[in-house]
This record gives structure tokens, C-alpha cells and sequence, in this order.
């Protein structure tokens, strides 16, 4: 029976910036309105980390039945390790997704009852990216779908359901952040390119090969900064977000000097890290700025 810590390292906390970050970008558009609700933030946030929570078991479960992560390189996994049954860590998943759909539709009921279906979405691509028969992040959509749900989604969900629309603020803050979030992504599949190619998993990695997926991750952490750059047209006080740049020059480190395998783990919760920055400073200078 796996232990309680390595239930929380089964989670992948260093994933969770991809789910608070949209949710601070967010109200940070919705503060620039002077829409901002607190407690309409705290339930995106409560959908946001419970839907990424559920993700991460979900994708532990698919990939440790089909064998892809016999041989992990990264954090361990619960299936995969033999520390937990593949029917516990699905029951997690599903408690995971099903909370977040509870939080979702008391957050849609109070705003419009039409989020509920984008809600259903959003858990029916978390089962389906690595579940069922055909996954679609065994076929390279991963990034893709990261985009659209923990950014575009995310971010533009939570400046809706606090201002009630969403403007030319919110949509440059929910770019900014899914390429952030696809990064992250980016980086840990490049990590991954030899036991994937092995196990048949087809990433957007492995498809374009290392090389170019070298160059698409500082393309995506480039594009934040740009629209920082951008932001600041709203209010000059946006281009606090540029408090990131470090960061992400040392998220990219790994990967632009051709580190491989263990090497590039860091790049995973460095990339997370300028993600939660980026955002929190775009948030407060939008607060400012207001």
C-alpha cells in the first residue's frame, strides 16, 4: 500500500503551477476591470488544482496498465513503481475529477449554467489524454490540449465567471500562460523521447525529435514575454510579469546545452516556477494599473 507521501509525489505537486497560475492570471484580468471576486477565485482555483490532481493519477493509471512507465526516468509512479493497484490510483483519479466537477458547477450555477459543458470537456480530455484506446497524448495533441484547458480555458474561464466577459486582456494573459504551460509539458516529454519512442507513445517530442523540440521550448517561453510587451498597453505596470526572464533563462538552461534524461528534470519545475511568476507579477501589476 503506498504511503501517503507517495500518494502527494504520485499527484506530481511540481505540476501544480499549471493550475494556479491561470487561475492568478485570470484575476489579474478581472482585477484590471475592477470585477475581481475573491470567492469566486478560490472555487477556480479548487477546479483548477483538483483537475490537474486528477490528470496526474489518471495519467499514472493509463500509462502503468499499458507499461510505458516500466522504466520511468522521472518522479516515480504509482502504478508503474507497484506502489499502489492500478484500480486504487483510477479511484483517485475519479475522485479527483469528480470534486472538481462539484466545485465547477457550483461556480457555473452562480455565473452561467453553459459551464458546465465546457467543464464536462475539460474532465472527458483529462480521462481521454493518456485513457482509453486511443489517447490522444499518444498521438501528439498533448500540448495542444494543455493550451487550450490550463490556459486559454483556465485563464479566460476565471476572468468570466468574476467579470462576467472576457477582453483583449484576458485572452493575451490566457496565450502567455498555455504556452507556459505547454512548455512544461515540452520539456518533460523531451526528457522522455527514448523510453517513449520505445514504448510507442508518439509525443509531439518524438515526433519532431530533440532537436526541434529543443527550439520550441524557448519559443514558448519567449511568447510570455512578448505579450508582456503587449500588456503594456493596458497599463505599463504589466511588464512586472517580465520579473520571469531569469527564471525562464534558467528553466531553458538544460535544455538549450543538450542536457538528456535526469538532467532535464529541473527544467520541469524551473519552467513551472516562471510560469507562477510571470503570472503573479502580470496580476498585480493589472491590479495596480486598474
Amino acid at each position: 500500500m503506498a504511503t501517503a507521501t507517495q500518494w502527494i509525489e504520485g499527484a506530481r505537486p511540481r505540476t501544480f503551477p499549471n493550475a494556479v497560475a491561470p487561475v492568478i492570471a485570470g484575476s489579474g484580468a478581472a482585477g484590471w476591470s475592477h470585477d475581481f471576486v475573491w470567492w469566486k477565485a478560490i472555487l477556480a482555483l479548487a477546479v483548477s488544482v483538483l483537475l490537474i490532481v486528477g490528470v496526474n493519477y489518471a495519467n499514472d493509471y493509463s500509462d502503468g496498465v499499458r507499461g510505458t512507465d516500466d522504466e520511468r526516468v522521472g518522479p516515480m509512479r504509482l502504478v508503474g513503481s507497484g506502489a499502489a493497484t492500478p484500480g486504487a490510483v483510477k479511484s483517485a483519479a475519479f475522485a479527483a475529477l469528480a470534486a472538481a466537477g462539484i466545485a465547477g458547477i457550483i461556480l457555473s450555477l452562480t455565473t452561467a449554467w453553459w459551464l458546465i459543458l465546457i467543464g464536462a470537456v475539460a474532465i472527458i480530455a483529462a480521462w481521454f489524454y493518456t485513457g482509453g484506446k486511443n489517447p490522444y497524448g499518444y498521438r501528439g495533441f498533448g500540448e495542444i490540449a494543455v493550451f487550450v484547458f490550463f490556459g486559454l480555458v483556465a485563464v479566460l474561464g476565471t476572468q468570466f465567471v468574476q467579470a462576467e466577459r472576457i477582453d483583449w486582456v484576458g485572452v493575451v494573459c490566457a496565450v502567455a500562460v498555455g504556452c507556459f504551460s505547454s512548455a512544461v509539458l515540452v520539456a518533460n516529454n523531451l526528457r522522455d523521447i527514448p523510453t517513449d519512442t520505445e514504448s510507442g507513445k508518439r509525443t509531439l517530442a518524438v515526433a519532431l525529435g530533440d532537436k526541434r523540440t529543443r527550439i520550441l521550448h524557448v519559443a514558448l517561453l519567449t511568447i510570455p514575454m512578448a505579450a508582456s510587451v503587449l500588456l503594456g498597453w493596458a497599463t505599463w505596470w504589466a511588464l512586472l510579469g517580465l520579473i520571469a526572464i531569469p527564471a525562464a533563462a534558467k528553466a531553458n538552461a538544460p535544455v538549450r546545452t543538450g542536457k538528456q534524461g535526469p538532467a532535464l528534470i529541473p527544467a520541469l519545475a524551473l519552467t513551472g516556477m516562471s510560469m507562477l511568476l510571470w503570472s503573479i507579477g502580470t496580476a498585480v501589476g493589472l491590479f495596480i494599473g486598474a
